[in-house]
């Protein structure tokens, strides 16, 4: 990367696209850096309510998880210190202030959590990916340091790129410029087919999980369970279980909407709310 820019045609804007593949597995980082979390304790997987018998977690040796977690550590923190030479590259030829730099993924990784590893799970580990955008030097459009908490995906990417540069978005992307103050409310999102195949919908406390095969939905409240340590789908109390018969949601019955009667006006304020 920094030869591609050293080796760049000054007179013509550049698009420079680096890619990692670590620490795709195998994972196999550098001794020097698995070196720097030798004595660091490296916090075990976390297991929810709902996995507590996962066999792909309870045949795994302790210290091998461990290991893989260390190793996959040790792997990002080579990765952050490539990223710095190229940055630095890009200072050293007076590009930086000009530059327009993303940082993202394609995934995350399970990491062991809930017996899990690697990817192409909906569960926050592998669903969940960084997206860091610094814009040019003066460009007010994206507030330097601010976190933004819509809901997007990879699809909104390349058109904020390009109404950053200032190039026009297609009328075909289906994605959204993150200059806009456009919200999604709900995100959806699916992979595989068939006996792998899950679908996953969540707005932005909720997510929920469907896995065809078994006829099978998680639900997990963000807000208040990040790791998604308890599933909820089964959470049905009082007048709710007259929704569920045989293990299958049924809910009501279909019925004529009868519309309210507002003789009190329950909508209006009195004189104590003023």
């Amino acid at each position: 990367m920094c030869r591609a820019i050293h080796r760049r045609d000054p007179q013509r804007p550049e698009f420079w696209y680096l890619s990692f593949t670590a620490p795709h597995p195998p994972v196999w980082p550098l001794q020097t850096y698995l070196d720097l979390y030798r004595d660091i304790d490296i916090a075990l997987p976390v297991v929810g309510e709902w996995a507590r018998d996962t066999a792909a977690l309870r045949d795994a040796p302790g210290h091998e998880v461990e290991l893989a977690r260390r190793a996959l550590y040790a792997t990002l923190t080579h990765i952050d210190h490539q990223l710095r030479v190229v940055i630095g590259c890009l200072r050293e030829e007076g590009l930086l202030d000009n530059a327009i730099i993303a940082f993202t993924s394609d995934h995350g990784d399970m990491r062991g959590d809930h017996g899990r590893w690697a990817k192409t799970l909906m569960f926050e580990m592998s669903a969940e990916i960084p997206l860091i955008i610094v814009p040019a030097e003066g460009d007010g459009r994206l507030e330097v340091g601010n976190v933004d908490d819509r809901l997007t995906t990879l699809y909104d990417l390349m058109p904020t790129l390009l109404d950053m540069a200032g190039i026009s978005i297609p009328a075909s992307v289906e994605g959204h410029s993150l200059l806009s103050r456009e919200r999604g409310e709900i995100l959806y999102g699916e992979h595989w087919e068939g006996d792998h195949a899950t679908h996953m919908v969540r707005d932005h406390r909720h997510k929920l999980i469907y896995y065809p095969v078994g006829n099978n939905l998680q639900l997990f409240d963000l807000d208040n369970d990040r790791r998604e340590e308890r599933d909820l789908a089964s959470c049905l109390y009082g007048d709710d279980l007259a929704w569920v018969s045989d293990g299958k949601l049924v809910g009501e019955p279909d019925r004529d909407s009868v519309p309210p009667r507002h003789r009190d006006l329950s909508g209006q304020c009195g004189i104590r709310f003023v």
